[in-house]
């Protein structure tokens, strides 16, 4: 499998289901493919599992809410994130997959997920399994409020896409319609606190009656790309 055998929004399609399977233990609804890529209607999202299903990457159980079944090349991701053996043809192709690399994430617009396909600039030669735990995209770092953590405008973090993570951790977060790279400090069940490593700026506290906040991933490495 290459990038020429998948479109760019097929391999975005494609990821979500595997993610989604990985932490839900089931397939998503048409309507939720809807909600994370910004599709009008589920007959939109209906035509891009079509054309999966038609490149032997899932199949559509007719008649079911849920009835998208993983096949290989997603079965391999799946192996590949929980940390199992894989057969050899289940590597080759998640191999296959890792080949196209990660995804790049430029602005993102507001109340629009971070992967939906308008957000992608690019693929990065880089594959997922090169960071501990994989990485699920490439975040474009704008401005200089992490430099003291080594992140520096222009740098490209690489994100595991997750809705938890533990105090301490450098996440990547959504406050209202912004997206934000930052530390997160929890100071109880309920106080939460976004940290610059840059004196020159002030944490954010975050107030859930005035901020809708949601985490998009965790840190798990970087790219720092080449100035020549």
């Amino acid at each position: 499998m290459n990038r020429a055998f998948l479109t760019p929004r097929q391999e975005a399609i494609l990821r979500f289901l595997t993610r989604f399977h990985n932490e839900h233990g089931r397939p998503p609804t048409r309507q939720e493919l809807c909600a994370a890529f910004g599709f009008r209607s589920p007959n939109a999202a209906q035509c891009h599992l079509q054309a999966l299903a038609e490149k032997g990457l899932i199949a559509i159980d007719r008649g079911r809410a849920r009835g998208i079944r993983l096949l290989v090349a997603a079965e391999a991701v799946l192996d590949a994130e929980r940390g199992r053996t894989a057969s050899p043809a289940a590597e080759g192709a998640a191999n296959s997959l890792d080949d196209a690399g990660l995804p790049v994430i430029g602005k993102v617009a507001a109340g629009a997920p971070i992967l939906a396909t308008p957000h992608i600039e690019a693929y990065h030669p880089i594959a997922p399994t090169a960071f501990r735990p994989r990485a699920d995209y490439l975040l474009r770092v704008v401005g200089d409020s992490m430099i003291h953590a080594g992140i520096l405008p222009g740098d490209l973090v690489a994100v595991r896409q997750t809705p938890e993570a533990p105090s301490g951790a450098i996440v990547v977060a959504r406050i209202d319609d912004e997206v934000t790279v930052k530390r997160l400090v929890r100071r109880n069940s309920e106080t939460i606190e976004l940290y610059p490593e840059n004196p020159a700026y002030a944490p954010i506290r975050i107030d859930p009656t005035r901020h809708h906040f949601a985490l998009e991933g965790v840190v798990v490495g970087l790219v720092r790309p080449s100035l020549s």
